[in-house]
């Protein structure tokens, strides 16, 4: 098959790679018809050689497509069916999947034991080491719990691809914001995940989204959705501007949707470069400075390793709570696919800005980092 593989620092190529085969009774065989770049691909792409990923390895967590074959013990789905693959591979059944915390998944944690969660499609052997579905196909363990099957002829295709990742993360995100009805919401990043959450916290009940980012069709895109948009490189301190919208007290809420590529200083950039800090903090600092005491703030932006100069004291004093971690996807997904299935009142399939066959993936994996203009969310076709 051919298959998006991670080839070195910064570069990614398309490959042919072996067709994945049943291993377990529990396994499943797609022929994936759609998979998307994600953001966190790009961490990948540029720290993967310090991030456990393998010259060969196959790339690519947000995929669906036909299933081919199932194992012995997969009752819930069967050859012909579409289904949609989480990027986290749960059991359904472990002490954490019985709490619904199904990226913390004990059946499938990868090779550090409990220091890291659940495995996950294509990304690094520290969460599994498992093939990707940037690919023909793809070999999905656990599929007795984790595919979810999707009928085409009543939800989006588009939008239904993003119940691989984009939709529950940010709608976990936004669960963990706890924004009270008709609060506001300040999200640094607008990205796919920004973007959504834009949309779900409005739809579930929050007075105003203020949305925060430097490229214009991103800010364009989310004050479509309904956030009022600030470019922060327009002003001295973003969360003394935040502040400056909210009454001198900040937003009730933030969420951080950037991550551990934030833009940051110079230095910031360098010293990652250097790995003297492993991550670039600027939008998480300016997130939590930017909550009103008592408020809360959620992080889906990844984040790798060890933070320096942590503000515990500053968090201590204003009494904010802290949320985050990777999405436990299949908590969200029903919910999700109801409204999918209500004529998409989120508008996930409008998130979609680029489709683009399997082959170009290289280009698109570029232009995606570069952030060119109009190019916000890529679906690649095998």
């Amino acid at each position: 098959m051919r298959a998006v593989t991670w080839t070195g620092p910064r570069t990614v190529a398309v490959r042919d790679a072996d067709d994945p085969k049943l291993e377990e009774p529990t396994d499943a065989i797609i022929r994936v018809t759609a998979t998307a770049i994600c953001g966190s691909d790009l961490h990948l792409l540029d720290h993967g050689a310090t991030m456990a990923v393998k010259p060969g390895d196959v790339l690519g967590h947000e995929p669906m497509g036909v299933v081919e074959e199932v194992g012995s013990e997969v009752a819930h789905i069967k050859p012909g069916d579409t289904v949609v693959v989480p990027f986290n591979i749960s059991c359904g059944a472990c002490f954490f999947c019985s709490k619904q915390l199904y990226s913390q998944c004990e059946t499938t944690r990868g090779m550090l034991g409990d220091k890291k969660g659940a495995s996950l499609f294509g990304y690094t052997h520290l969460y599994g080491g498992v093939d990707g579905g940037q690919a023909e196909y793809l070999r999905v363990p656990q599929a007795h719990f984790g595919p979810i099957k999707v009928d085409l002829d009543e939800v989006p295709e588009l939008g239904a691809l993003l119940l691989s990742d984009v939709l529950p993360t940010a709608w976990q995100a936004v669960e963990y914001a706890d924004v009270v009805p008709g609060g506001t919401l300040a999200i640094y990043g607008l990205g796919p995940i920004g973007q959504m959450a834009t949309s779900i916290a409005l739809h579930k009940g929050a007075g105003r989204v203020i949305g925060i980012d430097r490229f214009a069709d991103r800010l364009s895109m989310a004050e479509k959705r309904g956030a009022e948009v600030v470019d922060y490189t327009d002003v001295d301190d973003i969360a003394d501007s935040v502040r400056d919208m909210t009454d001198g007290r900040g937003a009730d809420a933030v969420i951080d949707a950037v991550g551990m590529d934030a833009d940051g200083s110079f230095a910031d950039r360098l010293f990652q470069t250097l790995k003297i800090q492993p991550d670039r903090f600027a939008a998480l600092h300016a997130a939590l400075a930017s909550c009103r005491r008592g408020g809360n703030v959620s992080v889906s932006g990844v984040y790798a390793m060890w933070m320096l100069n942590f503000p515990i004291g500053d968090l201590f004093d204003k009494q904010i709570s802290l949320r985050w971690g990777q999405a436990n996807v299949r908590r969200w997904t029903d919910e999700l696919y109801a409204l999918l299935r209500d004529g998409d009142p989120l508008d996930a399939a409008g998130l979609v800005t680029n489709v683009a066959p399997l082959e170009q993936a290289p280009e698109w994996y570029d232009r995606f980092k570069k952030k060119e203009d109009g190019v916000i969310k890529v679906v690649l076709r095998p």
